[in-house]
């Protein structure tokens, strides 16, 4: 009788190991963590974000929204200076947010971190070319401080 109960109880077990299991296509549960390392204002988290966006297959369980249109509607690369991976960065944090439905509770802390890469970009230069890019990068700020919304609230074009 006991043969009997064993695998019975055992299938009833898997059963309901099963019926609790995630499905495959499920986010794993450190994704909000993930997200918010990615979107700080430090170097690390940039160049953490760099590697990640650079594997992104290693990522895939996550669902994150790599879509970017860099500087949207701005010049990527303004007077010659490269803020397009800065700008990617920055859409990646909104649409991710966005999608996670906590765009507006992270918004500024995003955009600050879009600063502070338009900065890091800046620090490469000196003299006069430092000043013009440090200046465009403080319009940058101040036009997605002002103005940016999350992708999918844009007005359509």
């Amino acid at each position: 009788m006991r043969r009997r109960l064993v695998p019975a109880f055992a299938a009833a077990a898997a059963a309901g190991v099963l019926a609790f299991a995630t499905p495959a296509s499920a986010a794993p549960a450190d994704k909000p963590q993930v997200l918010s390392s990615w979107t700080q204002t430090s170097a690390t988290s940039y160049n953490a974000w760099v590697s990640a966006r650079a594997n992104q297959g290693t990522w895939s369980a996550y669902g994150f929204d790599w879509s970017t249109d860099y500087c949207s509607s701005s010049p990527d690369n303004p007077f010659g200076f490269p803020f397009q991976t800065s700008c990617a960065r920055h859409d990646f944090g909104y649409r991710n947010y966005k999608a996670a439905g906590s765009f507006d509770a992270n918004k500024s802390r995003l955009d600050d971190a879009f600063y502070a890469d338009l900065k890091r970009v800046c620090a490469q230069y000196t003299g006069a070319k430092k000043t013009s890019c440090d200046g465009t990068a403080w319009t940058y700020y101040q036009a997605v401080k002002a103005f940016g919304v999350s992708p999918q609230d844009a007005p359509a074009a």
